[in-house]
């Protein structure tokens, strides 16, 4: 079942919302408002949560919260990778948690946290069962990406590809299992976290990973499941079908679902991080989905 709802994914990272076009994130804001205040009104029972940024920056959420974006939410999200991305130590967690309490009274989760095996399964290992230890009892939510490896047939969401070196590539490795679906080693120890930490897996349009991944979920006694529902795969032919398929296999768990993605025909510019020409087209979606789904 959805329990909770979160309005886009990491907006304050440059490949994932065109800040050129929005630097104050005024849209962006609005749009969260707005987006929120519909879900709000659809569903009250369902928690409202700001999108996961990355990098964590308090000065985003002040300034989100000038918008009026947080005023219809009941929680914000922030996402860490210290051992692949970010330029803090994993041991800082609890304080770039702290960092983020300090400009709001809203509860933080942690809804994306996740280290690579690019350069070695046991830095993985080391780092699942240490990000554990940090964040469990710390915050209300934590999910750790990912399950699954990402296809190196596919591309990570990102601008710079070769530009960036190991950083892109190591985005195909944050999985517990590889791309054929083989456990590494941090794989034995995550069911000693569960059900208290939660997992987040997206699932592309018609993704051919949704069986077994509901079959392993099971297995590692996951029940509280982060994913997404993209409003530019909504304009696809047969999506219904699709979103009704994939939200009748994971009807069994705590679900947070994430609401992102602009529609080409929807965008200021014809790209799915393009911040939408009419803000509430997006809450149409969101309410949609809620509908149907919630």
């Amino acid at each position: 079942m959805i329990e909770a709802v979160k309005f886009w994914n990491e907006p304050n990272n440059k490949s994932h919302w065109a800040f050129e076009i929005d630097p104050e994130w005024e849209i962006f804001g609005n749009m969260v408002r707005i987006a929120a205040e519909a879900v709000k009104a659809e569903n009250p029972g369902i928690l409202r949560v700001l999108g996961g940024i990355s990098p964590i920056d308090p000065h985003f959420i002040k300034k989100l919260e000038k918008h009026g974006a947080l005023e219809n939410l009941d929680a914000v999200a922030v996402h860490g990778f210290p051992l692949d991305w970010n330029l803090w130590q994993i041991h800082e967690w609890p304080d770039k948690i702290a960092e983020i309490e300090a400009v709001t009274n809203l509860p933080v989760w942690v809804t994306e946290v996740g280290i690579s095996s690019f350069g070695a399964e046991e830095v993985q290992e080391f780092g699942l069962r240490r990000t554990a230890e940090l964040l469990m009892g710390r915050v209300d939510r934590a999910h750790w990406y990912s399950l699954y490896d990402l296809p190196r047939t596919w591309e990570a969401t990102t601008r710079h590809r070769e530009a960036e070196g190991s950083s892109y590539y190591r985005h195909f490795h944050m999985g517990l299992l590889r791309e054929d679906g083989t456990p590494k080693l941090a794989l034995k120890h995550f069911s000693d976290y569960t059900p208290e930490f939660g997992i987040c897996q997206w699932f592309h349009f018609e993704d051919h990973r949704l069986d077994a991944a509901v079959d392993w979920l099971r297995k590692l006694g996951v029940k509280r499941l982060r994913t997404g529902l993209s409003w530019a795969d909504w304009l696809r032919p047969d999506a219904d079908k699709w979103f009704d398929h994939v939200m009748k296999k994971l009807e069994e768990f705590d679900l947070t679902v994430t609401f992102c993605f602009t529609p080409e025909s929807r965008g200021i510019q014809p790209h799915h991080t393009s911040p939408p020409q009419k803000v509430e087209e997006f809450a149409d979606f969101c309410v949609t989905m809620m509908r149907r789904y919630a």
